[in-house]
């Protein structure tokens, strides 16, 4: 198959702003974003880990201690868009150091906060949603900062090695952060995903980054100086083109999915199968989703590598990603059996981590020079979905007693975003003036 000249549809006024990393460069970017990316479930999961805990505590019911877990997700919604043109404005890189140091302090001392009166219902339901409210700008602004700075043919790979780090830090606060619950108490949990952060944002900030450019953007933040590059967003362009809301509607579909499986996958295992290990269906389920997305990065940038359109590695990506997974978790639904119900949960979980290597690289593909904003968009859509379709999944279990019509909807959501995809998805670029768009 010949190479299809992509790049040649793209005119000078296309090329990026800013200078792309080296290979080294690459390298240290990528390990350090991985480890942040890690530090960021870390941080993300420390609270439902040391519920239980705290709830015996302050004495929180299921009521009260469901506040607290929902809370950090409305934040979350709220600065998705913004992290995205922040991250295009200013550099990615810039807007998650300062919001990793905010949220990495804010985790630090979450232990001092819910003693510091007698309203530890408040206090803690606060601190959850200015968690969801910092780390939401992160996966918005690192899509903005790695359109800019790799290669188009390397995106897949660097986004989902980057990726990855959301099951490690999951499994590393439900591992580690489960022998300090039991040995030191709910504090040292906190203390330790906390205190692993900050340490990651001093490196950060003393090796990697420019020291006058950090400062620069942290008064553009807070004395709102004048931003160094345009900072319009041509709204009405992206937001015309199908392919546009393709991205959008296949970003929603692949998030929403995600968050019910994550939701629901620990109680259908428990009440469908009460003998079981809860470790066992706790952690395999996302070790195995590490090597499937370093593989799909992989298998992704080597097909472009080999002449294969780059919109048909996507929509392949997503097929992937979005289909083959759901044929697993219907499978889910029809079975007995615990060890094939973990190897249906196993399978559809990886290839849901194709969608790294799918829709997320092709927002960068469609804008590079408003990716995060776009990204931003398309992911607050799909925090929103997922909420609701966490709800819905509970109503319909209570209405009907039964798992399979969840993981029906699963597949529905999942089916619905993949055929969208399928028809009006392309890779050209959106965001360049008409005169130079070649669509």
């Amino acid at each position: 198959m010949q190479p299809v000249p992509e790049e040649a549809d793209k005119t000078p006024s296309a090329a990026t702003e800013d200078t792309q990393w080296s290979r080294p460069e690459c390298q240290a970017w990528t390990g350090m974003l991985l480890l942040g990316t890690c530090l960021l479930y870390c941080a993300r999961v420390t609270m439902p880990v040391c519920t239980v805990a705290m709830s015996q505590d302050f004495g929180w019911n299921k009521k009260e201690a469901g506040i607290v877990l929902s809370s950090f997700f409305w934040g979350y919604c709220l600065t998705q868009v913004v992290g995205g043109h922040l991250g295009d404005r200013i550099g990615g890189e810039k807007v998650i150091l300062l919001s990793a140091s905010t949220w990495g302090f804010i985790t630090a001392i979450t232990p001092l906060l819910a003693h510091l009166g007698s309203g530890h219902l408040a206090f803690m339901t606060f601190s959850r949603i200015l968690m969801g409210l910092l780390q939401g700008v992160y996966f918005p602004a690192l899509t903005s900062l790695l359109s800019h700075r790799v290669q188009e043919s390397k995106r897949a790979f660097t986004y989902s090695t980057v990726g990855a780090g959301s099951q490690i830090g999951t499994l590393v606060t439900g591992g580690v952060g489960s022998v300090l619950l039991d040995q030191c108490g709910w504090q040292s949990v906190f203390y330790f995903s906390g205190g692993l952060t900050l340490l990651w944002v001093y490196y950060v900030y003393r090796y990697l980054l420019n020291e006058k450019e950090l400062v620069l953007a942290l008064g553009i933040l807070v004395q709102g100086l004048p931003i160094p590059r345009p900072s319009k967003v041509p709204w009405r362009q992206l937001f015309r083109k199908s392919s546009v809301w393709a991205a959008v509607c296949a970003q929603l579909s692949s998030a929403s999915s995600f968050f019910i499986l994550l939701s629901w996958l620990p109680t259908f295992f428990k009440e469908t199968f009460p003998h079981s290990k809860g470790w066992v269906f706790n952690v395999v389920p996302w070790l195995l989703a590490i090597p499937a997305s370093l593989f799909s990065g992989f298998l992704s940038d080597h097909l472009i590598s080999q002449g294969y359109r780059v919109i048909t590695v996507r929509k392949l990506m997503q097929v992937m990603g979005l289909g083959l997974s759901s044929i697993f978790v219907l499978c889910l639904g029809h079975t007995t059996s615990f060890l094939n119900a973990m190897i249906f949960a196993s399978v559809s979980i990886g290839f849901q981590t194709f969608n790294h290597s799918g829709i997320s690289v092709n927002i960068q593909d469609l804008a590079p020079s408003c990716a995060g904003f776009l990204f931003g968009v398309a992911n607050t859509a799909g925090a929103l979905a997922g909420v609701i379709g966490v709800c819905l999944g509970g109503y319909l279990i209570e209405a009907t007693g039964s798992w399979t019509c969840v993981f029906n909807l699963v597949a529905i959501i999942s089916n619905l975003g993949l055929g969208t995809f399928l028809v009006f998805g392309k890779a050209q670029r959106v965001d360049l003036t008409p005169t130079h768009e070649d669509l």
